[in-house]
């Protein structure tokens, strides 16, 4: 499933080239024709995600809300302006506050990422991979140069301008919504630091975590405590903190959970800025480009079961919590 970082970098993907003008909304697919009628030729005036869910404004205070789920993408096409605040495809338009040390800023010419990755200009969200077994029989263009492309496979709903065209497949949830139906949702979700960090945020997250009597690993995915954390950023954050993730939230101190809140907003802001949920700090030339194309390269524990912990060498552990794979060293966690 798309994490948090993902779905800020669609927001601001629209923004750049959505925000500012009204569009064709369609639905190829049909399943979101009333919606789409609705929304049509309206000018867009917001996009801005909340963790893992993505909202974007319309001028007759209308809101279409997508959350992705597991499958859900959104394809770009056509002439299609990037973020200057993100990087893709080995270069980084503008100037990165990420790219200052020289860490984060990916060198001319870098390979491209590997294909568990979203760091394109043209398809943000679900690896195509996993995107291929749900549709199997979807056919890619002929000719993917003409404008606008025809639909390919099940698309939900298509925006489209003069110059820039997005297909949403296979998301979890899409639909209208009035600014009060905006509101209930989002008084259902916990902070998201890409949005606010700042004290009382922060405060949020704690105040609603050492409520909590559940483990840690659990809370952490609870999106009414903190927006935006899936599977890979929970792994890393507790290892990153060396936090056993069966330990009880209210047990754990509010200093700790400050930690907890500022390097989730320190990996959230890499993953933004670069496309890739990079948990390993520190890494430099060689080291950082094999790291964007081999995901190993760039975890601490995530997927790592049953290797030896970078750190201790014991052997990370996988087990089931909460329906989903935990992964965790029972060195460093303990």
């Amino acid at each position: 499933m798309p994490e948090g970082h993902s779905v800020h970098r669609i927001a601001r993907q629209f923004a750049a080239n959505f925000v500012g003008k009204s569009a064709e909304i369609t639905s190829p697919q049909g399943r979101f024709a009333e919606g789409a009628e609705q929304l049509n030729g309206q000018i867009m005036t917001d996009a801005r995600a909340v963790g893992k869910q993505m909202f974007l404004e319309f001028e007759e205070r209308d809101w279409l809300r997508v959350h992705l789920g597991i499958y859900g993408a959104w394809d770009f096409a056509g002439d299609v302006r990037v973020d200057p605040t993100i990087q893709i495809h080995g270069y980084t338009p503008g100037h990165s506050k990420l790219g200052q040390t020289g860490e984060h800023s990916r060198p001319s010419g870098a390979a491209p990422i590997d294909n568990e990755g979203e760091d394109s200009v043209a398809s943000i969200g679900a690896p195509r991979r996993a995107r291929v077994r749900m549709a199997e029989h979807d056919k890619e263009s002929e000719d993917d140069r003409a404008f606008p492309p025809e639909p390919v496979g099940q698309v939900r709903v298509r925006l489209l301008t003069d110059t820039v065209c997005a297909d949403l497949r296979g998301p979890t949830a899409c639909e209208v919504l009035t600014p009060e139906g905006v509101n209930k949702v989002l008084q259902r979700l916990g902070p998201d630091p890409a949005n606010a960090n700042t004290t009382a945020e922060r405060d949020r997250f704690i105040d609603r975590a050492i409520a909590k009597r559940t483990p840690i690993g659990l809370v952490l995915m609870d999106q009414s405590v903190l927006a935006g954390i899936g599977n890979v950023y929970r792994a890393e954050l507790l290892f990153r903190a060396g936090i056993d993730p069966h330990t009880p939230a209210n047990t754990i101190s509010r200093s700790t959970l400050e930690v907890l809140w500022d390097d989730w907003a320190h990996l959230l802001d890499v993953g933004i800025t670069v496309g890739q949920m990079i948990t390993i700090d520190g890494l430099e030339g060689k080291a950082y480009e094999l790291a964007l194309r081999d995901r190993d390269e760039r975890h601490w524990v995530y997927k790592l079961e049953g290797t030896p912990c970078k750190r201790c060498g014991t052997n990370i552990t996988l087990e089931e919590m909460g329906n989903r794979k935990l992964y965790w060293c029972a060195g460093c966690q303990s």
